[in-house]
């Protein structure tokens, strides 16, 4: 079965478990410097071949007393003797798939139930191995980049990756805005999906930073430019940066419920009880509570809460807040075309929107604005969705939103309360789908995180985080351990819903003009078509 492998051996099996994986015994003539963890293997079994991970690379000796008494290095003739005989290599596979023979040659690459026969040959899996079990890039498939070592294209399944929330985790630095901006680009690509960007950093509208170096590269909107609109919280700065945005994001008074103001509990240090008068005050004084309350004197305080169980102080408190959220510039006491209504009319046209927050950086305004926004535009997919059941039309097109700092929004003590919390475990119920954006996984909720389809993380180095992201994976201590030997940058691991097998990777290129026309070539060329159709009729 192995006459078609052109990859080197590796070595022989020796022993192992479907659970806890596979030793391998390196052979004489493989150096062990040049296997490295996050490498695929494919195994040569008396009936299957089996594609696994490389997790852990160990040195094992026949003989205890070498390691008490080793030989003389300055005797090349020596070494070489000893090398791959009284003295080897280990290796430590996790097996994945089974990629050839039995059900696997017709009904494609199958999870496997069994571990190969003892001495199977180990080889370095080849490109057409990746390529069988990930697939060719096509309307479907987009390419995110290669798999470790290896020049083959490693593609994901785009269908299956909006079918449910998917996160990208890392710590800071380790390039999770590059990964992002890479994923709504194959999104937006293939148009498999509308994407809503709460762009906290302006780095996925106009122009973004390139990882390192920090150089301007183009974002979506100078690569897409009829697919995405740029809307804004900052006119001012978008201008100084001569951004040209679509709409300018203004919040009303009217618009706040109390529920924005929950979520905000712990960024404007409110109580519980403070929080609770909110609510309170909404029942009574109806849509204009906000503004009502902010003017209230001390004089009105008694004649105007007549009946309600406020104390002064939790109304004090929920007053300090509200003036907090007041004094932003995009607030206004009420506003002509609500945000809400402009976003729906852009995402309904299949038109991606990338709202940037100039300047405004203080996580107060982000978590403000995308809850605020998120919960209406919700509302209307649950009602467009359940309105296409009943009359058994066409749903609408598949959402995704994007935010970063996701554990603000997606904590235990708030995720059950939040729109975002909703989102994650509906798993599309109503054709919408979260993308998370987090240096901290484990800070948010671990139903949450369970729910997540796809996770893509950079190098984490907090024991609780690494715990958080790999929590109900097979395999979860091999993983460990290839996450923990990435690179601080351009490198990352992908497991989950929309790939057969986890893979440690590194992103393609990005930044270049060859760069961008890889991306743009598959939309120019459709945009192209239809306009040629369009003009032939």
């Amino acid at each position: 079965m192995n006459q078609d492998n052109k990859e080197p051996k590796l070595g022989i099996i020796v022993a192992g478990s479907l659970n806890k994986g596979i030793e391998v015994k390196l052979d004489g003539s493989a150096s062990v410097e040049d296997v490295a963890v996050g490498r695929y293997v494919a195994i040569e079994g008396r009936r299957h071949r089996f594609l696994g991970m490389l997790t852990d690379v160990s040195l094992g000796v026949t003989d205890p007393h070498l390691t008490l008494t080793p030989p003389d290095t300055n005797d090349p003739f020596i070494t070489e003797v000893l090398s791959g005989t009284s003295a080897y290599g280990t290796l430590h596979i996790t097996p994945y798939l089974i990629i050839g023979g039995g059900a696997s040659i017709i009904e494609g690459p199958q999870p496997v139930k069994t571990v190969p026969s003892h001495f199977s040959p180990v080889y370095l899996a080849s490109d057409n191995d990746i390529e069988l079990v990930f697939g060719k890039e096509d309307k479907d498939r987009f390419w995110i980049g290669n798999p470790l070592d290896m020049e083959t294209k490693l593609c994901l399944n785009l269908p299956e990756l909006v079918k449910r929330s998917n996160g990208i985790f890392g710590k800071s630095g380790t390039g999770k805005t590059f990964l992002t901006r890479m994923l709504l680009i194959g999104i937006l690509q293939k148009s498999q999906a509308v994407n809503l960007i709460f762009d906290m950093h302006n780095e996925y509208g106009w122009e973004g930073t390139s990882e390192g170096s920090k150089r301007k590269v183009k974002a979506l909107k100078q690569l897409f430019q009829s697919k995405v609109a740029v809307f804004t919280l900052d006119e001012e700065n978008s201008r100084h940066r001569r951004v040209s945005t679509d709409f300018t994001v203004k919040i009303g008074f009217d618009e706040i419920t109390a529920e924005d103001i929950s979520i905000l509990r712990v960024t404007l240090n409110l109580t519980d009880l403070a929080v609770e008068a909110a609510y309170q005050l909404q029942r009574r004084l109806g849509r204009s509570w906000l503004r009502q309350t902010l003017e209230l004197s001390d004089e009105d305080i008694e004649d105007k809460l007549e009946g309600l169980n406020i104390h002064t102080s939790s109304l004090q408190s929920l007053k300090r807040g509200l003036n907090t959220i007041s004094r932003l510039p995009f607030m206004q006491p009420h506003v002509d075309t609500p945000a809400v209504n402009e976003l729906i009319s852009y995402l309904d046209r299949g038109i991606n929107v990338v709202l940037e927050f100039g300047r405004y950086k203080d996580i107060t305004a982000y978590i403000l604005v995308a809850n605020l926004l998120t919960r209406r535009i919700y509302d209307r997919y649950r009602d467009l969705t359940e309105k296409a059941m009943a009359e058994n039309t066409q749903p609408p097109i598949p959402l995704v939103i994007t935010i970063e700092e996701a554990h603000k929004f997606l904590n235990p003590e708030i995720a059950s309360q939040t729109i975002f919390g909703t989102i994650a475990r509906e798993m599309r119920k109503y054709n919408v789908t979260l993308l998370v954006i987090d240096q901290r996984p484990s800070g948010i909720d671990s139903e949450v995180m369970s729910q997540i389809g796809t996770k893509i993380t950079c190098l984490l180095d907090n024991e609780r985080d690494i715990d958080s992201v790999l929590s109900g994976v097979f395999g979860k201590g091999e993983l460990k351990s290839v996450l923990a030997k990435l690179a601080t940058k351009q490198q990352a691991l992908i497991f989950g819903h929309a790939v057969p097998m986890p893979v440690a990777f590194q992103p393609r290129e990005y930044g270049s003009a060859e760069s961008y026309r890889s991306f743009t070539d598959d939309a120019g060329s459709a945009e192209q078509a239809a306009k040629d159709i369009e003009e032939l009729w």
